[in-house]
């Protein structure tokens, strides 16, 4: 059977409350979207990626470094609506991925170990998750995941899963943190798309408790990727030091 063909979407939208213009601040004298580009170019992982926009000043910026990108409507409310959006107008792609477009530090091997997930049929969803730090286990920012013994995801939450009632299940039982990419079978991803928010899904604000509350299971590749996301303009700074200390490194 042929390796299913897979496209990797990049949402990238311009209004943004805490960062407008997001996808465009410069990072080591290129914007954002742009690194998270080559890192999933250097992944090899896909057949095709694409910039999903409702901004022409993003259109124009992803023509310039060579990029490929799609105009989408401005009324999509989360990426994932983006991505489904590209869906519909494009036939003969088995698998999408949506990749965080403030994601400038992305491992390219773990973007590989996401599509590598789809390598068996029966995945129709599938994310990242990584050890929990021990100082992660009580901030509500971190979303913990609950496994399945073949990966399958039981759960998500900002709590501090799972609980452990005796001293020393520590050592047994291991805790992960979900790394916020998603893959997706192309049904899949349509069905979900069309579906309205669910109780546990605006409870915890987490968009992958939509697809557990209607019974899509969702494979979890492990990997030990941690990142720093490009929230507000001040972790530009903190993004530029990791990129300095890795080039210095080499």
């Amino acid at each position: 059977m042929p390796p299913p063909r897979t496209v990797a979407v990049i949402p990238a939208r311009h209004a943004s409350t805490r960062f407008p213009g997001k996808p465009l601040a410069l990072i080591a004298g290129r914007p954002m979207v742009e690194h998270v580009w080559r890192r999933c170019q250097e992944s090899r992982a896909f057949d095709e990626v694409l910039v999903a926009t409702d901004d022409e000043r993003i259109q124009e910026a992803v023509a310039r470094f060579g990029g490929m990108s799609v105009m989408t409507s401005p009324a999509c409310a989360t990426g994932t609506d983006r991505v489904a959006e590209v869906a519909r107008s494009r036939a003969g792609v088995d698998v999408w991925v949506n990749v965080q477009g403030d994601e400038p530090l992305l491992d390219p091997k773990a973007l590989q170990v996401l599509a590598g997930l789809f390598k068996d049929p029966e995945v129709g969803m599938g994310t990242l998750v990584r050890p929990l730090e021990a100082a992660e286990v009580a901030s509500p920012h971190v979303v913990k995941a609950v496994l399945a013994v073949n990966g399958d995801a039981l759960y998500f939450s900002r709590a501090a899963l799972p609980f452990f009632r005796e001293a020393g299940q520590e050592e047994r039982v291991r805790r992960w943190a979900h790394i916020g990419l998603y893959g997706y079978r192309h049904e899949v991803l349509l069905k979900l798309a069309s579906l309205p928010p669910t109780p546990l899904e605006e409870a915890e604000k987490l968009e992958q408790l939509r697809a557990l509350e209607h019974g899509v299971r969702i494979r979890c590749g492990q990997v030990h990727w941690s990142t720093v996301a490009v929230d507000v303009p001040e972790d530009v700074a903190r993004v530029e030091a990791v990129l300095r200390s890795s080039a210095s490194s080499l």
